[in-house]
């Protein structure tokens, strides 16, 4: 693999979460930085629960920064440090990508839904008319869910052990979609074209499944966003009960191409993203079954 160039022309993307160990951004953002010639690399940077007030600011100030992605546990708080959000965050509540402008104001935006939904579309599933269960109401949660609405998914139920979360998620839905069905505190998955585990359940072993399994359907296809394993243990039992599954990578491939735009890089395929990225087993082929 190629290496990208670093020189005092480097221009610099931080990558703003905690905990590190589980971040893929800059084995895919990186590879193709190298293979383009683009003088460009992602950073990541711990910055643990309430550190972000104190980090962004100055970071965002150095001049060969762009900006930075922003994960876990960040997603949410950080909107309230950004000058502008986009209609996708403002629904979201929740951004994962800020860079600054001309002038100095800090603009955020949210990609993970936008990612999400490519995913998802990618394997043949229609949107338009669709119901979905996402289970999780925080940044990702949020996100998956505005894009949700946005592609036409009809009847959406949210569910998170913070009550609160998943209320305040659907009001914002509801206030930007009048017509789309919403409901909350429940999350059996039996009913659903599409069930989503937009929580950090599977970061850890041992971690509890995040639904009951046995009350999937076949039919349905089951959504990941954890990204330390390339198979969870819930997309494992998922498959075993006869599901389509999206690993979490899914939606990291497929909403990279509208980050390099957001930050006006060269920008690349998810197919050609997949190829050269440096991830610790290859991906599956875009459509197979866990691609």
């Amino acid at each position: 693999m190629d290496t990208p160039r670093i020189d005092g022309h480097t221009r610099v993307i931080a990558h703003l979460g905690h905990p590190t160990h589980s971040f893929k951004a800059p084995l895919i953002y990186n590879p193709w930085f190298a293979a383009s010639g683009t003088n460009a690399v992602v950073v990541p940077l711990d910055c643990p629960a309430g550190a972000l007030e104190t980090l962004l600011p100055p970071l965002m100030a150095a001049p060969n920064v762009l900006g930075a992605l922003i994960t876990m546990p960040h997603k949410r708080g950080v909107v309230a440090l950004l000058d502008e959000v986009s209609r996708t965050a403002r629904v979201a509540g929740a951004c994962n990508a800020v860079k600054r402008t001309a002038d100095g104001r800090l603009i955020g935006d949210m990609f993970d839904g936008e990612g999400f939904v490519r995913g998802v579309q990618g394997k043949g599933l229609v949107l338009s008319g669709a119901s979905a269960l996402v289970v999780g109401s925080g940044g990702v949660g949020s996100a998956i869910a505005a894009s949700l609405a946005a592609a036409g998914a009809t009847r959406l139920a949210l569910f998170d052990t913070n009550g609160a979360a998943s209320a305040a998620l659907r009001e914002r839905l509801l206030a930007a979609y009048p017509a789309l069905e919403v409901r909350t505190g429940a999350r059996d998955p039996a009913g659903f074209d599409l069930v989503v585990n937009a929580t950090p359940l599977g970061m850890e072993p041992g971690d509890p499944l995040p639904l009951d399994v046995d009350r999937l359907e076949p039919r349905s296809l089951v959504g990941e966003v954890v990204m330390r394993e390339r198979v969870t243990a819930f997309l494992s039992a998922a498959r075993a009960r006869g599901c389509r599954v999206q690993v979490g990578t899914d939606m990291l491939f497929e909403q990279i191409p509208a980050y390099l735009e957001f930050f006006g890089l060269p920008v690349a395929t998810p197919g050609r993203l997949r190829e050269l990225a440096a991830l610790d087993r290859p991906p599956l082929p875009t459509g197979e079954p866990g691609g």
